[in-house]
């Protein structure tokens, strides 16, 4: 009897054994995700941009209007600047020097003979300081600081193109404010897109009569001009330094 029992006992113990050996059974062992770095926007860095402007160009001549154009056209240009970041807060400084060719004019009303006064600007500058927010690699900035325009300003007769007074070849000085959105694509590249505005002083310029309408020597108009400048351009921005 006492054989029939261990026996009995045996076979129950070797059937439970499989179960009790699944419910011990080791979880499977899962790889922790691996951490990925935040993106870093401290450093110096460099690089290119190109888009498109428009200049307001507003002509008076003792309080009375000459008309306005708006002067436009496309420009390319580099950027270099330095950034340092704490936390998710970004500032910088930048300088950008662009050429462009910003072209327009406009018909003096109620002027005989027909004369255009015509506005080129092919550059300007840009130096700025910038405050940003970064969410990881991508960053939103505001920007303000001083700006720099070299401007073309000409009195044309309207029927031939001639011109008919002096030119002025001059240089302002005003301000910018500007806003910009990049894209950190890879460890040390960023490409994103930028808006700016440019508030330039007003001026006063002398057009003086050169003889081919009018006697030479004549003071054609006492010219005062008021600028302001909108440009949106896309960049691209190389960092140096590690990721």
């Amino acid at each position: 009897m006492k054989k029939i029992l261990l026996m009995t006992t045996g076979l129950i113990a070797l059937g439970m054994a499989p179960a009790i050996a699944a419910d011990l059974a080791a979880r499977p062992y899962t790889k922790a995700p691996i951490a990925v770095a935040a993106y870093n926007w401290s450093g110096f860095y460099a690089g290119i941009n190109g888009g498109w402007g428009s200049s307001r160009q507003s002509w008076y001549d003792a309080g009375f209007s000459l008309g306005s154009h708006d002067a436009t056209g496309g420009t390319v240009g580099g950027q270099i600047g330095y950034r340092w970041q704490a936390g998710t807060w970004v500032f910088g400084v930048e300088a950008q020097g662009n050429w462009a060719d910003f072209h327009g004019s406009n018909v003096i009303p109620l002027v005989v003979p027909s004369i255009t006064n015509d506005t080129r600007v092919d550059a300007f500058g840009l130096f700025t300081g910038q405050v940003g927010y970064a969410a990881n690699n991508v960053l939103f900035y505001v920007k303000g600081g001083a700006a720099v325009t070299s401007n073309r300003y000409r009195m044309l007769a309207s029927a031939t193109g001639a011109q008919i007074a002096n030119g002025v070849d001059d240089t302002r000085w005003g301000g910018v404010v500007g806003v910009g959105l990049e894209y950190g694509f890879a460890p040390n590249w960023s490409a994103g897109i930028e808006y700016n505005h440019m508030f330039m002083q007003d001026k006063t310029y002398n057009f003086v009569t050169n003889g081919v309408v009018f006697p030479a020597g004549l003071l054609l108009a006492n010219g005062r001009i008021s600028q302001d400048v909108d440009i949106v351009t896309a960049r691209i921005n190389y960092k140096f330094g590690g990721y």
